[in-house]
């Protein structure tokens, strides 16, 4: 399958989504979405990326988006398969790097 951006996947192979939303994430809710690598961008704004494995667990992290009620801005399929590395070490090593502790 292929979607506009010209990216192929299989139907069952997990996904890498960035999800952005408005605000600042606060650390209280790291463990609420754990899995996902929590970004606080500089313009105020909150991305959340990571392997999803189907729809289903997709529309699970957007339903807890809609419980903080935090604007949802995008929701961005990056990649197919595995997380790129290179995706996910740059949210790590962010200055702006939400720490669960």
């Amino acid at each position: 399958m292929t979607n506009t951006r010209g990216l192929q996947w299989a139907a069952d192979q997990p996904m890498v989504y960035e999800i952005r939303v408005k605000g600042h994430l606060s650390p209280q809710w790291v463990g609420w979405f754990e899995g996902l690598t929590i970004t606080l961008e500089e313009d105020g704004d909150t991305l959340l990326t990571g392997t999803v494995i189907d729809q289903a667990a997709l529309y699970g992290w957007l339903k807890k988006v809609r419980d903080l009620a935090m604007p949802l801005l995008s929701v961005n399929c990056v990649s197919p398969g595995v997380a790129d590395e290179s995706v996910i070490k740059q949210n790590f090593l962010s200055s702006n790097q939400v720490s669960p502790e």
